[in-house]
């Protein structure tokens, strides 16, 4: 799993509000924080406090507060900067010596000092733990990691990556203490070393208690004197009552659509507010391409011939979604509508007859669509509902739904048992490659047997070697209509993001945007 396909609690979650927000200011902030502490509380848990090991949303969400990257994304942009280090980049023209220089006067939490040493240490220690629930599959190219002295660092890749800089400036590139981490195993004790803007002071299964981190020297600006992260397990209305009851001041990740909706229509007459930012988050169709009956190329464009996605949006999700028209989301340099190009928005039985007689089928085609009850959302099945009756309404299709338990799921998929199944997405970086790559090159995680020579000898090794991924918009144009044409997925619907604050509570909107980094310095009361 090169990435985060886990989990939207919602169709929400990464965010694009690059048109709510403002700059994020990158001089180097005072680490000390004034404001009242935040509580914040969130649905989804965090499964690790060791960065060698978390590859999820929540443990994420920690790893940006109490770790330091090299770089980091500010506020509203896509483009790393630095953050531990003063400076980074490639040092070649084909993108695979790339060099950073460290701050001065870097500090952990506990006083150590944070060198060159550091940094070699925590990616040589992640790959080499290699955990199966880690980040480490984000680094193939990886070759060594090399330190002249202790202000530099030097990656060394055995393949060009131009996308390494988001790659690193991600959760994965979180910085860990040399002194405080097992070089060969995971850290069980639920603590945490960081450098970052928020020192770990607690964490056990109902809580964890963030204080400001007076040895930071980096870009963020706190605004509050701490945060504490009160977990609820996936009990969405315990979550609600909380923030209504005013024992939380504020939500994140975990409020049903229906929830979000009605706080919405309230117009804040509860104490309560919904803040909405778009977001990186996707879901698309996938469709085994040996498969008997979804392997038929009519097959699949009869359906996306059919698939009504404001519909859907509508009806299941109660418009927090956005219809999705390609594999690469908007907002995300290099996005596309080739689906909508090809299919167009409204659902044509004419064209999905034709697809279908054109493949030799003239009887109803029987089809089963997959799901997983709580993985993608709560509103997966009824999504997948929704869509077979699309489907058997046209009168071409006689389709159903079986829904299993997620680790069912995945095996079920990997022994290849299901023609049409549901994925959801939630980027590691904001760049088209982490939308391409995972799911068309070699190895995709999608495990649809789905292969394409152009995509994977020409367009992702082209892409992958521009540093001006501006420049890239071609050959991801072409790509785009590639997986139009050949349908191996269906691009579904983009989240949208959402937090939901008490009256009196701020800066919720910079914390979401498509970056997927939630900014705890960014929260404050009045």
């Amino acid at each position: 799993m090169n990435m985060r396909n886990q989990w939207p609690v919602l169709p929400l979650v990464a965010g694009l509000a690059s048109g709510l927000l403002t700059g994020c200011g990158t001089e180097d902030g005072d680490s000390g924080g004034t404001g009242s502490a935040v509580v914040m509380g969130m649905s989804d848990d965090v499964l690790a406090t060791d960065p060698a090991s978390g590859y999820d949303p929540g443990s994420w969400l920690l790893f940006n507060n109490v770790f330091q990257s090299l770089l980091s994304f500010p506020e509203g942009a896509t483009e790393p900067q630095p953050e531990a280090a003063k400076q980074c980049g490639f040092t070649d023209t084909q993108a695979q010596v790339y060099r950073c220089t460290l701050k001065d006067d870097l500090k952990f939490s506990n006083g150590d000092p944070l060198t060159s040493k550091d940094v070699k240490f925590s990616f040589d220690r992640m790959l080499k733990i290699n955990d199966p629930a880690g980040p480490a599959i984000m680094f193939p190219s990886l070759a060594s990691v090399e330190t002249p002295d202790d202000k530099t660092v030097v990656f060394q890749l055995k393949t060009s990556d131009a996308t390494f800089p988001s790659k690193i400036a991600s959760g994965a590139g979180s910085i860990v203490d040399h002194g405080q981490y097992d070089a060969n195993g995971l850290r069980k004790d639920g603590k945490a070393v960081g450098s970052g803007p928020y020192k770990l002071d607690s964490f056990n299964d109902e809580e964890a208690v963030f204080s400001v981190n007076g040895n930071y020297q980096g870009t963020a600006k706190v605004k509050n004197s701490g945060v504490t992260l009160k977990f609820f397990h996936g009990d969405q209305s315990a979550l609600k009552q909380a923030l209504l009851d005013g024992k939380v001041d504020a939500a994140y990740r975990g409020l049903s659509a229906a929830d979000i909706a009605d706080i919405q229509k309230s117009g804040g007459s509860s104490g309560v507010e919904v803040v909405e930012g778009s977001s990186a988050e996707v879901q698309h169709l996938v469709f085994n391409m040996n498969d008997p009956v979804a392997g038929k190329a009519g097959v699949r464009k009869a359906i996306a011939h059919l698939l009504d996605r404001d519909a859907l949006i509508r009806d299941v999700y109660q418009g927090t979604a956005t219809p999705l028209y390609s594999i690469i989301p908007a907002g995300i340099a290099g996005h596309t509508t080739s689906f909508f190009n090809t299919y167009g928005a409204r659902p044509s039985k004419a064209k999905a007859k034709e697809a279908l007689r054109a493949a030799g089928i003239t009887g109803k085609v029987k089809l089963t669509l997959w799901s997983t009850p709580s993985r993608y959302g709560p509103a997966t099945d009824a999504e997948l509902k929704a869509i077979a009756d699309q489907l058997n309404a046209s009168g071409l299709f006689e389709a159903d739904v079986k829904s299993v338990a997620f680790d069912q799921y995945e095996k079920d998929i990997a022994a290849g048992k299901y023609g049409v199944y549901v994925k959801g997405w939630v980027p590691d970086y904001p760049d088209a490659d982490n939308f391409t790559a995972p799911f068309f090159g070699q190895g995709n995680v999608l495990g649809n047997n789905y292969g394409n020579k152009t995509i994977t000898g020409r367009l992702i090794p082209r892409t992958a070697a521009q540093s001006d991924r501006a420049s890239t918009d071609k050959e991801y144009g072409e790509l785009q209509d590639i997986v139009a044409d050949d349908v191996p997925v269906l691009p579904v619907w983009q989240g949208k993001q959402y937090a939901v604050v008490r009256d009196g509570v701020y800066g919720l909107e910079s914390c979401l945007d498509a970056s997927t980094v939630f900014r705890f310095w960014q929260l404050h009361k009045s």
